[in-house]
């Protein structure tokens, strides 16, 4: 499973808030990938950084890899983002990188040749969608699609398709506190070599708070 989810090796946003005027309902919708993750970089005005502390609990049929992980999330401007496990068993390293990538748009473009293919449906609900494919080529990870609210540009879930026809569903939902929306929880769905899920829960929020520089070079 380690393998499965260190494979899913791409960046979303950790924290969204009320969107700037740069983001109003009469500005023209945005015409390529780069508009999209500027406006996601954009939101929460006002956003430093923050720390919180985030409970991650997986499943599987395997009690042995049904690992319960705690944490601290950091955020700091321009573009810093880590979670950080307390302790993570070996074969628990990948859910480590996995919920460590969902936090950085910058991340994408190192990696991903990204395409804004136009507004599509996720839960009845109108989404932005990005497809995103490697620069180089990999024999495991077919593409990845993020889907965007364009009301308050919020990753709303990334999906992880491979070449075998498994995936990684990632969705993320929010929560108001000290001014900002901030990440409340997450669901995990993996069905790649194994079937696995998992959920996080977001503590309490420190916001503007000192960060070091330090903390975000601690990460895998």
């Amino acid at each position: 499973m380690a393998a499965a989810v260190a494979g899913a090796s791409v960046g979303a946003v950790g924290a969204q808030n009320t969107p700037p005027a740069a983001t109003a309902p009469s500005e023209p919708a945005p015409q390529d990938a780069q508009a999209v993750i500027a406006r996601m970089l954009s939101r929460n005005a006002g956003l430093e950084s923050y720390t919180v502390r985030v409970h991650v609990h997986m499943r599987t049929a395997i009690p042995f890899y049904s690992p319960t992980l705690e944490g601290t999330a950091y955020f700091k401007r321009p573009d810093n983002f880590a979670l950080i496990f307390d302790r993570v068993p070996s074969y628990g390293k990948g859910f480590q990188k996995l919920f460590n990538d969902v936090g950085d748009p910058t991340g994408w473009e190192k990696d991903w040749n990204i395409k804004l293919a136009g507004m599509g449906q996720l839960n009845g609900k109108r989404m932005l969608v990005l497809v995103l494919t490697k620069k180089i080529y990999s024999d495991q990870i077919k593409d990845t699609t993020v889907y965007v609210d364009p009301a308050t540009y919020e990753l709303a879930e990334m999906d992880w398709h491979y070449t075998n026809g498994g995936s990684i569903v990632m969705t993320q939902t929010y929560r108001e506190e000290n001014g900002f929306s901030v990440v409340s929880q997450q669901h995990v769905d993996i069905r790649y070599r194994v079937h696995a899920t998992g959920d996080s829960q977001y503590g309490p929020y420190q916001t503007n708070v000192a960060v070091s520089d330090a903390v975000f070079a601690k990460q895998p």
